[in-house]
């Protein structure tokens, strides 16, 4: 047994890149068997520590990771937790409820093309757990770093309990993930996001193990559309003909070997003559290392099922195999399996059906992507993914309880049919737009009737070149890469309808019709035709070319009004507009506006009015107008093309969109499209592109980004705290006694930093290799 106690500096709460590296190659070099992590960040780019984290696994060590502390918020997993190949820990009370302030799933490296993995893996109580001070004596200890070693212990006494001459042969991190998962116990209450495979259980893995024989597995193993809450989101929402493909993305373990093979393409399984109408392509690793891979199901109900309703049921396989391990003759090989249960409803009317657009959504990492609400201090990044079933999971739940089915585009605009959808939902979006986006989309709403609805946000070249700072690590200036949302993009995009939002960065309360609001960081409307229903508010505006205004506020002048909110009729089709998205973001939010949404659908989708909404004194009989000229402005200092999925890149319509349109331009349009570029960068000839359907996707780490200097602090990690408990500035070093375990940073065996309380504050607000915990 190895007993290992380590503290860092109590005072700088910084720990580096480099020494986590130096750390990592002493576990390596010798040869431990369990390594407990309790720090963590949002950045899953931070090549050099992520590939080593894959090192460390690949060479058998078993690694547990605390899942974050920034619950109960969704989409909001840490690195290196959110990482297959690591045994990632979420927190509980004595209840057996999910600890308020651990992380949820789902992961976010996949989005927007794809769909997040399950994580945590495993839970265990993190909350009021009794601890050693760093003097003397014990204290109540609390958050996932807490469950993370926990965990690790568990990890630690399952690892004892193997005959040492056998512990090269069974143990590893696949194996060991496979006796927690299929061991844990399963919790009542909470889904797949926030518990993984439920609390951890020692005596059910330790029986796995025992006779445990080298396979390969699937989690999770089952996918049942009738556990609820269990399988939210898919039990929320069934299937129906016609839709966009549900994306369920599982990983595959491989306790066989830490390199293995797919054999073949995964095969379904139908139970029943229903199950021929489900339709499922499928994306897997071909190359599973080290441990693990994933499987990703596009499914989709045939045409021929449009009015069938009821259950499909079947498996779906897959063969792996690993190379033989040392006195063996034959490949080890292993098929798993995983169980489907589906439901399937008629296909909703159109007016039922709104279209989340996913594709044009930009997070961090990899760029700096600044948060959405200005006043929100402790948080500088938009990192939680902009989903549907992350940090917009509320409204996810929302429009389902009212009735409406919401399904999820991650790719252009011209991919999906607009006359399957009532209303196409644009929310808090980054990314320019192809200009065959623009004109579809024009056509889609003035001649086939479709309604578009829109939730923007601040924007405003000045107030975003003072929110760049420093980064004495990479000793270069890092500056946001775009405002709250892209709005000189969704002019161009809402041009054709004669709507343009401002530059302003309005902040202020107010009501409509009873209910009330809060305006956070919202932008202003500045075009509008006439028609159209237009509400305006008076609102202090916080933008750089706002502050002369303010002045004069401030003596006495009283606020303008300012235009938030508007509707119009276009050709056969509604668009709707709303200058803040904060109301429907969980992450910063202060009130919601589901109430404002819904009545904006009612009008998108049915065309029913509301008469507070549609008042004949807020109707426009002259339009707003200014010039283009005037409209708000590209930056000129930043190389977009690193972030979007639009500029300089190639139209295509990948594997989350209808299966008639993969590796096409999408709907109604030539094959080979346009390039979209900006003023300034030249076009990239991408070739022919994607033209074909491919099923099998070699798995490839994340690709280094040439970062630019002016994104965000990519390479920091920010620790995780004991969320009740502040008190004093320190890390501190927790004691085990297990086989060989290894003690991070230097021989350090536990982190257990302070909570992010500032994402990227490093220091000087930030830096780009700093790993740190602020007080």
């Amino acid at each position: 047994m190895l007993f290992v106690c380590s503290q860092m500096h109590s005072l700088l709460q910084v720990s580096y890149t480099s020494w986590f590296l130096d750390a990592f190659n002493y576990a390596i070099a010798t040869k431990m068997d369990v390594l407990n992590l309790s720090i963590g960040g949002p950045d899953y780019l931070d090549l050099p520590f992520v590939e080593k984290v894959w090192e460390i696994t690949a060479n058998n060590i078993i690694m547990v990771s605390a899942i974050g502390n920034d619950g109960p918020l969704y989409g909001t997993l840490n690195n290196p937790a959110d990482q297959s190949d690591v045994i990632g820990v979420g927190g509980i009370d004595y209840s057996d409820h999910i600890a308020s302030f651990s992380s949820r799933g789902m992961s976010t490296w996949e989005i927007p093309h794809g769909y997040g993995r399950v994580k945590p893996d495993v839970v265990a109580y993190g909350r009021e757990i009794m601890g050693s001070k760093i003097s003397t004596g014990c204290k109540s200890l609390s958050g996932t770093s807490v469950a993370s070693p926990v965990v690790a212990g568990v990890v630690c006494l399952l690892v004892s309990v193997i005959p040492e001459s056998k512990r090269r042969e069974i143990l590893n991190p696949a194996s060991m993930k496979q006796a927690l998962v299929e061991g844990a116990a399963k919790l009542s209450g909470p889904n797949m996001y926030e518990q993984g495979a439920g609390r951890v259980a020692l005596l059910e893995s330790y029986e796995i193990l025992k006779s445990y024989q080298p396979r390969a597995s699937i989690f999770p193993s089952v996918l049942d559309f009738s556990d609820c809450p269990y399988s939210w989101p898919f039990c929320c929402q069934p299937l129906y003909a016609g839709a966009m493909p549900v994306i369920f993305n599982a990983t595959i373990l491989n306790g066989m070997g830490v390199i293995g093979y797919v054999d073949g393409p995964p095969t379904w399984h139908p139970s029943n003559e229903e199950g021929n109408l489900l339709s499922i392509h499928f994306s897997y690793s071909d190359v599973i290392w080290p441990w693990t891979g994933y499987l990703a199901l596009h499914m989709q109900i045939k045409e021929e099922g449009a009015q069938y309703s009821g259950e499909i049921e079947g498996n779906v396989t897959i063969r792996v195999y690993s190379p033989p391990s040392q006195d063996e003759k034959s490949p080890r090989s292993s098929t798993c399996v995983l169980q489907l249960r589906l439901k399937v409803v008629p296909t909703p009317p159109r007016s039922k059906r709104i279209l989340w657009d996913q594709f044009h959504s930009i997070k961090y990492p990899p760029g700096y992507i600044p948060r959405d609400s200005l006043d929100v201090r402790n948080d500088i990044l938009d990192w939680h993914g902009d989903h549907l079933h992350t940090n917009f999971h509320l409204v996810f739940n929302m429009l389902r309880d009212s009735g409406y089915y919401v399904e999820t585009l991650g790719s252009p605009l011209t991919c999906f049919d607009a006359l399957q959808y009532g209303t196409l939902l644009l929310v808090d979006l980054e990314d320019e737009y192809f200009e065959e986006e623009i004109e579809k989309l024009r056509g889609d709403v003035i001649n086939s009737g479709l309604g578009v609805a829109v939730f923007a946000d601040w924007y405003n070249v000045d107030t975003m070149v003072k929110m760049r700072f420093f980064d004495d690590n990479t000793r270069s200036w890092w500056t946001p890469v775009t405002g709250g949302a892209n709005v000189p993009a969704l002019n161009d995009l809402l041009a054709p309808f004669g709507i343009a939002f401002g530059d302003k960065i309005l902040n202020g309360d107010f009501s409509m019709d009873g209910e009330q609001s809060r305006y956070a960081s919202g932008t202003d409307i500045v075009k509008f035709p006439r028609g159209g229903y237009v509400h305006s508010f008076p609102f202090q505006d916080s933008s750089e070319s706002g502050a002369t205004q303010n002045v004069l506020l401030s003596a006495g002048m009283s606020k303008a009004d300012s235009p938030i909110l508007g509707l119009v009729e276009v050709g056969e089709g509604r668009v709707a507009v709303y200058g803040d998205s904060n109301c429907l973001d969980s992450s910063h939010m202060v009130t919601n506006c589901y109430w404002l949404l819904r009545k904006i659908l009612d009008f998108t989708s049915g065309n029913i009015r509301d008469p507070m909404l549609f008042s004949p004194s807020v109707k426009q009989n002259n339009p707003l107008y200014i010039d283009d000229n005037q409209l708000p402005s590209r930056r000129t200092d930043v190389n977009f093309s690193m972030y979007s999925s639009v500029v300089e890149k190639e139209l295509i319509c990948r594997s989350d969109s209808r299966f008639e349109v993969w590796g096409t331009k999408g709907y109604n349009l030539q094959v080979r499209g346009r390039n979209r570029k900006l003023p300034g960068y030249p076009v990239i000839d991408l070739g022919r592109g994607l033209n074909s359907t491919a099923e099998v996707f070699p798995k490839t780490h994340p690709k280094s980004r040439d970062k630019r200097k002016g994104d965000s602090s990519g390479n920091g990690y920010l620790g995780l705290f004991y969320r009740d408990e502040l008190d004093m500035p320190v890390l501190v070093a927790s004691h085990w006694l297990a086989p060989a375990v290894i003690a991070v940073a230097g021989i350090l065996l536990f982190f257990s930093f302070w909570r992010i309380r500032q994402k990227r504050r490093r220091r000087r607000k930030g830096s780009g290799s700093v790993r740190m915990a602020n007080p």
